[in-house]
């Protein structure tokens, strides 16, 4: 399997994307394609140490331009045709690779899906998934920013793609709550009693309502929301776990017994920080389009490009889509076709 990585995304420039495609080909069989300027690539790569049976799998294709991260997403995939993000969605379109992994302008990266490969059947609208842990495992929540306005039938559709998604966590019947402002069905704006009577007509297991404060207990395996609010919820959510990590610093550093505390403690303090790093689980998943895409934190470390590149493979290797479009007819048909 061969997976695209735009290797001119992020804010740290090539070198952590190139360290990330190394660690991931390194653990599995996956060849991955640089994409970007060759020139710069392909010397920061001479100063690297790789293996034969690595480097025999990692190729450089060239892509002259890049799209920044404050460019306007439309008008930068409009005018910058051979920018980075293009050439590899190019490159899935034309069978040369199964996936894209990008760090880069998330709305350029969303729009240049589309634009590239289009939308799976029956999709209204593509969104993005993304993994919370939680207190029992981890909970898929979509859209976490690519719709920021929806109509009920998008927030339906999340829930039956987040689903499907779910699968890659060994998930067989998610539970699936609707995030509002309060645990009964009348609560929420119109958006929100909408689509939960689409989701209480569909044959997904939905349980109803749920609300911020439920978010983080695993009594779900997917939340839906529009984009505007999963998007705050996502922010919202590393910056409390960064924010947590220094106050505990803080706080371990003002006396020889909390110092003496942590000493003991360490492994324990390792595996909370894993547990709510976002490296963990890659990047989100853009689901609904002919294709397989995964948009990374800009700040992503080399970590956290393997695992997207990880996490992109095993979209593939359990035909993602093929789960979607088929969910999807099942759904429209047991509504009547009403949505």
């Amino acid at each position: 399997m061969q997976i695209a990585l735009d290797a001119m995304g992020g804010d740290h420039g090539p070198q952590e994307l190139i360290a990330g495609a190394l660690l991931a080909a390194d653990e599995t069989d996956l060849a991955i394609c640089l994409v970007g300027n060759e020139t710069l690539l392909k010397k920061h790569l001479e100063t690297i140490s790789v293996k034969q049976s690595i480097a025999s799998r990692i190729k450089v294709i060239h892509a002259p331009s890049v799209i920044g991260m404050d460019e306007n997403p439309v008008d930068a995939i409009r005018k910058k045709k051979d920018s980075s993000i293009m050439v590899a969605f190019d490159l899935v379109k034309g069978g040369d690779a199964s996936a894209v992994v990008s760090a880069g302008n998330s709305g350029a990266t969303l729009a240049a899906a589309i634009r590239k490969l289009g939308r799976l059947k029956n999709v209204a609208r593509p969104g993005l998934a993304s993994i919370f842990p939680t207190l029992k495992g981890p909970v898929v929540i979509m859209d976490v920013g690519a719709n920021v306005e929806c109509r009920p039938v998008h927030l339906y559709q999340f829930g039956v793609m987040a689903s499907g998604f779910s699968r890659l966590y060994k998930v067989d019947m998610p539970r699936v709550g609707l995030l509002t402002i309060g645990e009964e069905s009348g609560k929420g704006n119109n958006l929100v009693k909408e689509a939960y009577a689409l989701l209480k007509k569909s044959s997904l297991n939905f349980i109803g309502n749920i609300e911020g404060r439920d978010v983080f207990q695993g009594d779900v395996d997917v939340i839906v929301c529009d984009g505007f609010v999963g998007n705050i919820c996502l922010k919202i959510s590393e910056g409390l776990a960064e924010v947590a990590m220094r106050m505990l610093r803080d706080e371990i550093g003002k006396s020889t017994m909390a110092k003496i505390g942590y000493l003991l403690a360490r492994p324990a303090f390792m595996k909370f920080r894993r547990r709510v790093d976002y490296a963990e689980y890659g990047g989100a998943p853009l689901l609904g389009i002919k294709g397989t895409g995964i948009i990374c934190h800009g700040k992503s470390s080399a970590f956290a490009i393997k695992n997207a590149l990880l996490e992109a493979m095993e979209m593939e290797k359990i035909n993602i889509n093929e789960v979607i479009t088929r969910d999807l007819l099942v759904e429209d048909v047991g509504l009547g076709g009403g949505v």
